[in-house]
């Protein structure tokens, strides 16, 4: 037999409440890993810190919908009128962030212009590959359970921050150790296709449960 209605309601409630405190631990570690990656990106040269930094301040604006989303779970026609507002927001902002880091990519490449070595930069980017996969894997939990493909295509942009940061990590690192200088901007052009396709899949409203109930 199933568990009792009132069980499955607190449930829930206990669920979206687990939910939103890990939004809001996402939202604390992406606005310093923003500011932090900004600051240094900005100092070093970095067309992959900064493209990481804007990523991250992206993944902020999704938590927050996110938070929306858990807090007006029991309402089904707020909850699906705001997960398709903040889909094609966020979709916009990602391919935003996809045209910006490909042209500064391509025109440091192009200008054969050297970032500078970043020790914040890789520490930030070594930091995030521990705090990212830890939050996706929970909130996926979360989702999962909700049965809820919003959460899941928040939670798909949490593991892309996981893989931007191997790839800045990977760029940084062979600048700073062997001075292949157009390391980060090819770190940079790397990340183009997976923010892209994150930001077409979000306007299309698609997620990888393909509903939410």
């Amino acid at each position: 037999m199933g568990q009792p209605v009132s069980q499955a309601v607190d449930e829930g409630v206990a669920l979206a409440r687990r939910g939103q405190h890990l939004q809001y631990a996402t939202i604390l570690w992406n606005s310093l890993e923003c500011l932090v990656a900004m600051v240094a990106g900005v100092a070093s040269g970095s067309v992959a810190l900064v493209g990481f930094g804007v990523d991250s301040a992206i993944e902020v604006t999704s938590s927050i919908a996110a938070i929306w989303r858990l807090r007006v779970h029991a309402d089904v026609d707020r909850r699906e009128a705001a997960e398709r507002r903040a889909l094609r927001l966020i979709g916009a902002c990602f391919l935003a962030l996809a045209g910006y880091v490909a042209s500064d990519a391509a025109a440091a490449l192009v200008h054969r212009t050297a970032p500078d070595h970043s020790t914040a930069g890789i520490v930030l980017a070594a930091l995030s590959l521990i705090v990212m996969p830890w939050l996706a894997r929970a909130k996926r939990g979360v989702a999962r359970r909700l049965d809820s493909g919003a959460l899941e295509a928040e939670t798909r942009q949490t593991e892309i921050c996981a893989y931007l940061s191997a790839i800045l990590l990977l760029g940084l690192g062979l600048n700073a150790t062997l001075g292949w200088w157009w390391a980060d901007p090819v770190a940079g052009l790397a990340m183009v296709p997976l923010i892209a396709r994150e930001g077409i899949e979000a306007i299309r409203g698609r997620t990888c449960c393909g509903h939410d109930s």
